[in-house]
């Protein structure tokens, strides 16, 4: 069986709050992680949601991102973040330019990895994704 992220289109794992993402399915939600029509939203929302942590907040660090992303009251933060770290090749408190496409690219796919177990999508999937954020 798939992992949840991947049968969701939704490979950030991004929990259901009444956001009206684009690309939401019908119903919107399995209950706790948003659903998407298709994995080029659940792509795009992960990267968007990114941006957004960026311009909002200032985060612009695997530390910070992941902190935010992953809290410890629901997640093994430190876990995640050195897995992020170690997918990436960056430094947990190294200042990232999230608008570079390959270091979002490098991101989201460290991510997807994290939150399923494997990451299957192609480059061209995930650059299509993320440019539409």
């Amino acid at each position: 069986m798939k992992p949840r992220g991947i049968r969701n289109n939704n490979p950030g794992n991004i929990k259901y709050n009444g956001i009206a993402w684009k690309g939401l399915a019908t119903p919107p939600s399995d209950g706790t992680f948003c659903i998407f029509e298709t994995q080029h939203y659940g792509i795009r929302a992960l990267a968007r949601l990114l941006k957004n942590y960026n311009r909002h907040y200032g985060l612009r660090t695997i530390y910070s991102i992941i902190n935010r992303f992953a809290p410890t009251t629901e997640n093994k933060t430190a876990a995640y973040i050195d897995s992020v770290c170690k997918s990436t090749g960056y430094d947990p408190h190294e200042l990232l330019d999230i608008d570079n496409p390959r270091i979002m690219l490098a991101l989201v796919k460290a991510i997807i990895k994290h939150e399923n177990g494997k990451q299957p999508y192609t480059d061209e999937e995930l650059q299509k994704g993320i440019a539409d954020a």
